[in-house]
């Protein structure tokens, strides 16, 4: 018995040796595992979020020069009519009635130009200081007699005579345009900061990612986080010490991710987000490998297998979730402006004579007066509604894009037995839309209808790059404009742009 017992204790030491030695083991190839996988993902992880970081600064830094360069065009649509760039306010021979005549076309001009924008100023002054438009009194106020000096000594860019500024007496809430007229006129065109709100529309694919505009001297001119958002205080010091002599990099720390490019005239748009708020995916993976690392002490080699994959699963869930939101445009869910381009880009180097394709560029007609009208919210629904309106019109081989505020693009291919007569294929798609839009109601009873004017430019004949495709098309969305809109335009190289 004593023989049996001690054969049987040594068996169940036995037992009990190799059941710790198996855990031992287990537990040590876990824990190896574990620190390997976490210390890569962390290391994924943040080499993807730096990337997709950098991407959305990019297209931050895009709607900005876009919204610059859209509001540069405006400006110079004044210049069609004669009289804005002969007349002269300082000359002394003048005509009192003519002079009085001529101002009025001038404002006239001016009125209609600017009345689709909320501008503060819409103007043009002189170097006696009279102003023929919209020169708001608080404008004449902050200026007082030295209005036309100070706005001339503005226009910083000798080639194309005009500039940007902000900052005029420390005032940062108006940022002025301002471009040379003739040697005793300018234009200015002034808004407030805050109307930028719509060009640094959350970003998406990083919640919580605070995007700011600054000065060269580090001063804040639109910031998308409200605690931060009074132009011209100074960067918080974490964001500056970050940033500062910098131009454009993408770099993270224990601290924050942080991005910063240059946009225009010597503005900068800067990224952040505190690197605890990127990493708040990664405890979700601690806890998994937590909860699998018991599990596979209780069954050992099993456990170990389906360990990876419940480690490995969410990794590659949270990149491709993470991928996903930087080609998406969060609110119409069709691809955003970068994504767009480089897929239409791509495209148009496999298309020859034999495989067409063509772009059709998409203006909601007074987009401005449903937001006026209706409110953002329902803007935003009508944005979401234009989103699924071009899938239902368009194939799914088709690429869809928001290029930023209500303007959208479509690249189609021709099938081949288009190619002979490309026009009418393209002329179908576009009536289509036309259609959908026409058949589109909003508002509260459904009693409000939208329209869109197209443009549409095809590869071979008008193009072989995007920029080329969307110069011609661009040219027809403008005739399309010009005839009444809710129409659509083929570009023909006698056609005239906005230029």
């Amino acid at each position: 018995m004593n023989s049996k017992n001690g054969n049987s204790e040594k068996v169940h030491r036995s037992k009990i040796y190799l059941m710790l030695t198996n855990t031992g083991i287990t537990l040590m190839v876990i824990l190896t595992i574990s620190l390997l996988i976490l210390n890569k993902t962390d290391e994924t992880l943040k080499t993807k979020v730096s990337s997709i970081a950098d991407t959305l600064n990019v297209q931050m830094k895009m709607n900005m020069e876009s919204y610059l360069k859209r509001m540069e065009t405006t400006g110079t649509l004044i210049f069609s009519t004669e009289e804005v760039y002969q007349y002269d306010a300082t000359d002394k021979n003048n005509d009192e009635y003519e002079a009085l005549q001529t101002e009025l076309i001038i404002s006239d001009k001016l009125f209609d130009i600017c009345i689709m924008e909320n501008y503060v100023d819409f103007g043009i002054v002189y170097k006696n200081n009279h102003f023929v438009g919209k020169v708001s009194n608080g404008t004449v106020k902050l200026f007082g007699d030295k209005l036309f000096d100070d706005l001339s000594s503005m226009i910083t860019r000798h080639r194309t005579s005009d500039g940007w500024y902000t900052g005029y007496n420390d005032d940062y809430k108006r940022i002025y345009y301002v471009k040379k007229v003739n040697e005793n006129a300018v234009f200015v065109a002034s808004f407030y900061s805050t109307e930028l709100e719509n060009v640094f529309e959350h970003p998406g694919g990083i919640g919580d990612m605070t995007v700011q505009l600054i000065e060269n001297n580090y001063a804040i001119i639109y910031s998308s986080d409200e605690e931060h958002n009074v132009p011209g205080s100074m960067l918080p010091d974490a964001i500056y010490s970050r940033v500062l002599n910098e131009n454009s990099v993408t770099k993270i720390d224990d601290q924050y991710l942080i991005s910063i490019s240059e946009c225009g005239d010597n503005w900068f748009v800067v990224c952040s987000i505190p690197t605890r708020i990127i990493l708040t995916e990664k405890n979700d993976i601690i806890y998994l490998v937590i909860l699998a690392g018991t599990i596979a002490l209780l069954l050992a080699i099993f456990i170990n297998l389906i360990l990876l994959d419940k480690i490995i699963n969410p990794v590659s869930n949270i990149v491709t979730r993470l991928d996903n939101k930087a080609k998406t445009d969060l609110l119409t869910g069709v691809l955003n402006k970068r994504s767009f381009e480089e897929l239409t880009e791509d495209a148009l180097r496999n298309c020859d004579k034999n495989h067409l394709g063509a772009i059709i560029l998409v203006d909601v007609d007074n987009f401005k007066h449903v937001n006026d009208t209706l409110g953002h919210a329902y803007g935003d629904k009508v944005l979401s509604g234009i989103g699924d309106m071009l899938r239902n019109t368009f194939s799914a081989e088709d690429y869809l894009g928001r290029l930023g505020g209500d303007e959208f693009c479509v690249f189609i291919k021709i099938p081949d037995f288009f190619n002979n007569n490309y026009e009418a294929f393209i002329s179908e798609k576009c009536e289509e839309l036309c259609k959908a839009f026409r058949n589109n109601y909003t508002g509260d009873d459904n009693s409000y209808k939208i329209s869109a004017s197209l443009g549409a430019a095809c590869s071979v004949y008008h193009g072989h790059t995007f920029a080329e495709l969307y110069k011609c098309a661009d040219t027809a969305l403008y005739n399309s404009k010009h005839k009444g809109k809710d129409t659509f335009t083929i570009f023909d190289p006698s056609q005239k742009g906005a230029d």
